[in-house]
């Protein structure tokens, strides 16, 4: 979502290169560059100019240390405004109601910005914190909504409630938290209809469920592809029904961010999730410091984290890492940590959260999605002795051209993919057993098997077979990471 805004960020931080110092007559050029970076990523109009005027008086006059040089100033400048225009910290869900009582939130937002999907993922994410939700349909309106939050509810093994369509949201709503507060439910997300902004009667609906279930959280459900309009959306549902946060949504889509930046500034209510794709599981807790590290193309390597625990227990960390060092890490080893990849996310989306990885061509990331998919076919052809001892394939031709066969590949292919998985395994061996120069922290880290937690060393331990040749290591950025 960010790479055109991450670019015009890196244009504008070389108006300062070779520069001795920030000052009023070379500062102007960057300037010019962030507030065209801005304005291109659908940023408001008010936003932009309050953020470059901010990012100005910063600037100006800041103490540049010895062995910091002016461009490197700058970027942390302007990545320490877009963590303050994008709330500062993150801001966690209510806690709960009054004792004894359930907290309530209410999800709200336009026609088609993903609401009732959203609300099941939270639905999800507040039962992986051990939290009991209950999920309670009064959007009455849009034809299927309340079986949608249904399918979904049984999807993640959430419990949802209704009264069908006959009844009025406001009562729905009520009887969903009476039914909570009954049954030991500690929150209720209420699923409401979708609105337009000059829909008066819609609005108006809105504040009379709001006056009857006096919730503890009002979220703002907003499509970020809606770009500036989502100042003026934000505006218009605070003053008329009041908002705590917002969830943004379609983050995993084509928009330019501009969303992301102008939300908390119109309104004061912070972004506590973001939306990065269609499965129920993409929902993640928003960090305004991470997304600016993104924004600036520094990666987020903790989200990466963070993906990897949800999905890995440590005693298969333990496992894997164990199999690395003695170089007997197989085949359906391997098939494991695709489908964990999978389970995370997109490679791309993985890819772009590791620093210096987001300058990859999004051609060779397809690229090699395609090859992981063709890898795991010829998997599937395998035996389990040959996925077990790889060297069987190696020593009997016949079962190379079988496998090709079975995948609908060539054995040239096979052959290639066997001959990359040897090399890889005595790669990561090395790496685990004491890490690769010019590779810090990819081996020496305490239980990382590594790389990643469980992740059998990613990215290092792609083969390569397809991909064409690994890319050529990033040149050293100079960037707020080295500050």
């Amino acid at each position: 979502m960010f790479d055109e805004l991450s670019q015009r960020f890196e244009d504008a931080v070389k108006n300062l290169r070779g520069q001795g110092s920030i000052s009023e007559s070379n500062i102007d050029g960057a300037l010019k560059e962030v507030r065209r970076a801005l304005l291109d990523a659908d940023v408001s109009l008010p936003v932009v100019k309050d953020f470059v005027d901010e990012v100005r008086r910063k600037a100006i006059g800041a103490e540049v240390v010895r062995g910091i040089n002016p461009d490197q100033k700058f970027i942390q400048v302007v990545h320490e405004q877009l963590v303050d225009t994008m709330g500062g910290e993150n801001a966690p869900l209510a806690a709960g109601g009054k004792a004894g009582e359930p907290s309530v939130v209410l999800m709200a937002g336009l026609q088609g910005a993903g609401k009732t999907t959203a609300t099941a993922k939270l639905g999800l994410h507040l039962k992986e914190q051990g939290r009991k939700a209950l999920l309670v349909g009064a959007d009455v309106y849009r034809p299927a909504a309340i079986d949608q939050l249904q399918t979904l509810g049984r999807q993640i093994g959430v419990e949802v409630f209704s009264l069908g369509t006959n009844a009025r949201p406001e009562e729905i709503a009520a009887a969903g938290i009476a039914k909570a507060k009954a049954e030991g439910f500690d929150t209720v997300l209420v699923d409401t209809a979708g609105r337009l902004q000059i829909d008066t009667a819609m609005m108006e609906e809105m504040v009379r469920i709001r006056e009857a279930v006096q919730p503890d959280e009002v979220l703002l459900v907003v499509d970020s592809m809606i770009g500036q309009e989502a100042a003026e959306l934000t505006r218009a549902f605070h003053e008329q029904v009041g908002i705590t946060g917002a969830v943004l949504t379609k983050l995993d889509g084509d928009s330019r961010g501009g969303a992301a930046l102008s939300i908390r500034k119109v309104s004061g209510a912070p972004i506590k999730f973001i939306g990065t794709g269609e499965k129920v599981e993409a929902l993640q807790p928003f960090h305004p410091e991470r997304m600016a590290s993104r924004i600036l193309g520094m990666g987020d390597v903790l989200t990466l984290v963070e993906k990897a625990q949800k999905e890995v227990e440590l005693a298969d960390v333990a496992r894997m890492q164990q199999k690395l060092q003695e170089a007997s890490f197989d085949f359906s080893d391997f098939l494991q940590q695709m489908r964990l990849i999978k389970r995370m996310g997109s490679l791309g989306g993985l890819m772009k959260l590791i620093p210096g990885m987001n300058k990859i061509d999004d051609g060779m990331l397809k690229q090699g999605e395609e090859q992981l998919k063709k890898i795991e076919a010829m998997i599937g052809s395998m035996t389990e002795a040959e996925r077990q001892q790889p060297e069987l394939l190696a020593s009997q031709p016949s079962r190379r051209r079988r496998i090709a066969g079975g995948c609908g590949h060539s054995p040239a292919d096979v052959d290639k993919v066997l001959a990359d998985f040897q090399k890889m395994r005595g790669f990561m061996q090395q790496m685990t057993r004491g890490g690769m120069p010019g590779m810090p922290g990819m081996g020496g880290m305490p239980g990382m098997g590594g790389g990643f937690p469980g992740m059998g060393g990613f990215p290092g331990g792609m083969p390569t077979g397809g991909m064409g040749k690994p890319p050529k290591p990033a040149k050293k950025r100079k960037g707020f990471g080295q500050l």
